[in-house]
């Protein structure tokens, strides 16, 4: 497959370099590189973004993350691989990422769940990086881009 044209934030440039700005900017919000990697990988295999997926799940082997947490978090409410505040984070993952699918986008259980676990800077990064994943996402599956492809 190939894509139907380049990634619009790279044809954009000062798109591309709001963007990397605001990446920069969440990984100084203190939250565990590990939760961003798997929250990036939940989210876009929610959207069907298979660069997403294989670009995330190979950054975060390549970080040190594990074939078992990688391989299960497609099912991390029954695997055993998460603590509590990952499975926050992914819970406030799948709720970002699927607004539409309840009348209370992010119901209260959910945000008290992560915000028992993480600080309001903390909240703040999470939350950027699930919406910029989300962003990421929909450029790619509006453009099909092809996993394997690497751009920036």
């Amino acid at each position: 497959m190939q894509a139907r044209m380049k990634n619009p934030a790279t044809v954009l440039s000062d798109a591309m370099k709001t963007i990397q700005a605001l990446l920069k900017a969440t990984g100084k919000g203190g939250v565990p590189q590990p939760t961003l990697d798997l929250v990036h990988l939940r989210t876009s295999q929610l959207n069907g973004c298979s660069v997403c997926v294989t670009g995330g799940a190979l950054s975060a082997k390549k970080a040190g993350e594990t074939d078992e947490r990688l391989f299960s978090v497609a099912a991390w409410r029954e695997a055993p691989y998460f603590t509590d505040g990952e499975r926050a984070a992914l819970a406030l993952a799948e709720a970002m990422t699927r607004l539409a699918d309840r009348a209370d986008a992010v119901p209260d259980d959910i945000w008290d769940a992560v915000a028992g676990h993480f600080d309001e800077q903390q909240l703040a990064a999470l939350i950027l990086w699930i919406a910029t994943t989300n962003l990421f996402n929909r450029l790619n599956a509006t453009i099909r881009e092809p996993a394997g492809v690497t751009w920036g």
